[in-house]
Protein backbone atom coordinates (compact mmCIF):
# COMPACT_ATOMS: atom_id res chain seq x y z
CA UNK A 1 0.00 0.00 0.00
CA UNK A 2 1.38 3.39 -1.00
CA UNK A 3 1.01 6.23 1.48
CA UNK A 4 1.59 9.81 0.51
CA UNK A 5 -0.03 13.23 0.78
CA UNK A 6 -3.25 13.56 -1.17
CA UNK A 7 -6.08 16.00 -1.76
CA UNK A 8 -9.47 14.81 -2.94
CA UNK A 9 -13.06 15.96 -3.31
CA UNK A 10 -15.74 14.39 -1.14
CA UNK A 11 -19.25 13.64 -2.35
CA UNK A 12 -20.61 16.77 -0.62
CA UNK A 13 -18.23 19.06 -2.55
CA UNK A 14 -15.77 19.66 0.30
CA UNK A 15 -12.12 18.69 -0.03
CA UNK A 16 -10.10 16.43 2.25
CA UNK A 17 -6.34 16.64 2.69
CA UNK A 18 -4.07 13.81 3.77
CA UNK A 19 -0.79 15.24 4.94
CA UNK A 20 1.57 15.60 7.85
CA UNK A 21 0.07 17.14 10.98
CA UNK A 22 2.42 19.98 11.95
CA UNK A 23 0.01 21.95 14.12
CA UNK A 24 2.22 22.04 17.19
CA UNK A 25 5.22 23.25 15.19
CA UNK A 26 3.47 25.84 13.01
CA UNK A 27 0.61 27.17 15.15
CA UNK A 28 2.65 30.00 16.66
CA UNK A 29 3.95 30.94 13.20
CA UNK A 30 0.56 31.63 11.60
CA UNK A 31 0.38 35.08 10.01
CA UNK A 32 -1.71 37.70 11.85
CA UNK A 33 -4.62 37.33 9.42
CA UNK A 34 -4.84 33.54 9.89
CA UNK A 35 -6.63 31.71 12.67
CA UNK A 36 -7.27 28.10 13.62
CA UNK A 37 -10.20 26.73 15.62
CA UNK A 38 -9.46 24.20 18.37
CA UNK A 39 -10.85 21.39 16.21
CA UNK A 40 -8.71 22.33 13.18
CA UNK A 41 -5.20 21.10 12.44
CA UNK A 42 -2.42 22.52 10.28
CA UNK A 43 -1.69 19.87 7.68
CA UNK A 44 1.27 20.12 5.33
CA UNK A 45 1.40 18.66 1.83
CA UNK A 46 4.13 18.98 -0.75
CA UNK A 47 3.97 21.57 -3.51
CA UNK A 48 4.02 18.74 -6.03
CA UNK A 49 0.93 17.19 -4.44
CA UNK A 50 -1.01 20.43 -4.70
CA UNK A 51 0.08 21.05 -8.29
CA UNK A 52 -0.92 17.51 -9.32
CA UNK A 53 -4.30 17.93 -7.62
CA UNK A 54 -4.95 21.23 -9.40
CA UNK A 55 -6.20 19.46 -12.53
CA UNK A 56 -8.94 17.79 -10.43
CA UNK A 57 -10.13 21.01 -8.73
CA UNK A 58 -12.90 22.78 -10.61
CA UNK A 59 -12.41 26.47 -11.52
CA UNK A 60 -15.88 27.39 -10.32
Amino acid sequence: METCPDLFELSDGTFAVIGTDRTEELDALLPPDAARADYERIVVITRDTLLRAKRDIPDA
